[in-house]
């Protein structure tokens, strides 16, 4: 009998070592660049077989409802079949354990195997595939794969199956995000957003992306903006594309309803609740099914504010003088040009009622941050009002474009809008010049000095000066002014 090298054998056993970290190395290397998962499967199964000693060797990718399978084959003279392989009592036995197995002999594959191993291939928890190799060729009489075999097994089958999973996990979002673009421009298109939203400034880019990406969901959006910026405008556009479409939209002002009556406006009254008083529904009724907008909500009575919170948490009203809860379905968009994180902290507006009407929040720049898109809008509103009054359109003198674009315009887009039909109303002529343009403060004062101040102006500096001269009391600078003390809030005057 012929006695082994002590030595000789430790030197092998360190080759082979040595041997499988270099393919594991190797393949996790190739693993970044493999282009689909057939060559995935290929390149785990080939160092499989020549690093084990293998006479065949099997890797699939077991196919899944939205996506075929994939496998690979060394030493098979027919490939077997997807079904066969997948429904193979070996293979089960692979699947079930998640950790590699080896028997000797076994039937695999409607053959026996002198020696079989496998290895599942599994990701998040799922089997996504199986590793096999079959018939270790016999060296030194060894012709059975052993714990170490099994180990590499797992380690090739542990760096494959991520590569896999992550492979159909991006084509995957590919397809959603090309199915998103899709969707995003035929919404586009039917909603005409460009035609309405006028502007290519990155600032309007970004709302019009926010207002096509919200119009289909169902939450609560709540519009931010200086007055004039077109918040009824953006919720209108919300509801024309939603599912809602076919609904009412219905728009209410907070601050222009008094206190007494935005109850009854909101939730409907019953009858008999006052002399000669009928029953009448509430905005949140007549907007059943469809969409309600709430503008200037930061002005809403905290009573109201309390009902409103119910309405959207319960989803069901209460009519003035009633005792029935009615069932609303209704999706509830807000506006405001108030900053309502300092009515939070004023305790003029409930925290609550803010995070439920802010799900989503769109925020509209004020005119003076797109100034690009002041020649364009003033285009639009020209051909339009043209089109109205049945005259040809009128065009802008250089002059006047860089009028235009040197007004800080307090009033945004509505000030530009009321700005040119103005113009086109004195101009004779089809073109608009500087001079033609009226606006606030550009004019010569009484004195023959430049009128720096406009209105706005002048208002903020007379509040400030009756705020001071009660200490900060707004309940009395109020009642100096002659305004409630809500109207005062809505100044947005710092103290």
């Amino acid at each position: 009998m012929a006695l082994v090298d002590p030595r000789s054998a430790e030197s092998f056993g360190l080759k082979k070592k040595v041997l499988r970290l270099e393919a594991l190395y190797d393949l996790s290397r190739t693993l970044n660049g493999s282009r689909g998962e057939q060559e995935i499967l290929e390149d785990a199964l080939a160092r499989a077989v020549g690093v084990l000693d293998a006479a065949r060797g099997l890797a699939v990718r077991f196919e899944e409802p939205d996506a075929p399978g994939a496998m690979a084959t060394v030493g098979f003279a027919s490939p077997p079949s997807a079904l066969d392989v997948a429904s193979d009592p070996f293979v089960l036995d692979v699947c079930r354990a998640r950790t590699p197995i080896s028997r000797s002999p076994e039937s695999v594959l409607s053959s026996t195997a002198d020696s079989v191993a496998g290895a599942a291939l599994v990701a998040r928890d799922r089997v996504l595939g199986v590793l096999l190799v079959l018939d270790r060729e016999a060296r030194g009489g060894l012709a059975t794969f052993d714990e170490e075999d099994r180990r590499f097994l797992g380690s090739l089958a542990a760096l494959a199956a991520p590569a896999l999973d992550a492979l159909r996990h991006v084509r995957a979002l590919e397809a959603d995000v090309d199915r998103l673009r899709e969707e995003n421009q035929a919404l586009k298109g039917t909603l005409k957003v460009d035609e309405i939203l006028v502007g290519d400034s990155p600032p309007m880019r970004r709302v019009k992306e926010m207002v096509v990406r919200a119009a289909s969901s169902r939450v609560g959006v709540l519009i931010r903006g200086e007055s004039g910026t077109g918040k009824e405008l953006v919720a209108k556009l919300l509801h024309a594309g939603s599912p809602r479409r076919s609904a009412p939209f219905l728009a209410l002002n907070c601050a222009a309803v008094p206190e007494s009556l935005l109850e009854s406006e909101l939730f409907g009254i019953e009858r008999g609740v006052a002399t000669g008083v009928d029953a009448r529904p509430g905005k949140f009724e007549l907007a059943h099914g469809g969409t309600i907008f709430l503008d200037e909500i930061a002005d809403a009575p905290l009573a109201i504010q309390a009902k409103l919170l119910r309405v959207l948490q319960e989803r069901e009203i209460e009519r003035v003088g009633g005792r029935q809860r009615i069932p609303v379905d209704v999706r509830v968009v807000s506006a405001t040009n108030a900053d309502l994180h300092e009515r939070i902290r004023e305790r003029s507006f409930r925290e609550d009622l803010y995070y439920r009407i802010r799900v989503v929040e769109i925020v509209l720049p004020p005119l003076r941050e797109r100034r690009e898109d002041i020649p364009r809008l003033a285009g639009h509103f020209l051909s339009r009002i043209a089109a109205r009054e049945g005259r040809p359109p009128l065009s802008l003198s250089r002059d006047a474009v860089a009028k235009l674009l040197d007004y800080p315009f307090p009033g945004n887009v509505r000030e530009l809008e009321n700005l040119l039909e103005g113009a086109t109303a004195l101009v004779a002529g089809g073109v608009v010049e500087a001079a033609d343009l009226q606006l606030r403060g550009a004019g010569p004062s009484e004195t023959g000095g430049d009128l720096r101040q406009d209105l706005a102006s002048l208002e903020r500096e007379q509040i400030l000066r009756v705020l001071a001269s009660v200490g900060g009391n707004k309940s009395r600078a109020a009642r100096i002014l002659g305004i409630n003390r809500r109207t005062l809030y809505r100044k947005n005057v710092a103290n």
